[in-house]
């Protein structure tokens, strides 16, 4: 059985006691965050139902360090950027 959930604006594919990392959110360790169904299966039948999953919070974190590098070829300039996205690792529980 799987459902399709949105957390944060955004959409994502889960089973049970799945774990996966989300965008932040405004929760503490081992709190628990309510994701809205949008569509769940169990393998033969897909319904389009509205309901509530239920996720811990497992940890805050920063992901990867992206670099943006821009340059105008012949004019001397260029910028070199860098940002990591903080992230939230949850765990579905329920769904």
């Amino acid at each position: 059985m799987f459902a399709i959930v949105e957390i944060a604006g955004k959409q994502y594919k889960v089973q049970k006691d799945d774990q996966l990392f989300v965008q932040h959110l405004d929760a503490e360790i081992g709190a628990s965050v309510d994701a809205k169904i949008l569509m769940s299966s169990d393998g033969s039948t897909a319904t389009f139902t509205e309901g509530n999953a239920k996720a811990e919070v497992l940890e805050q974190l920063k992901g990867d360090k992206v670099i943006t590098f821009h340059k105008k070829r012949r004019k001397g300039y260029e910028k070199k950027i860098g940002h990591r996205d903080h992230l939230t690792k949850i765990k579905i529980t329920s769904l």
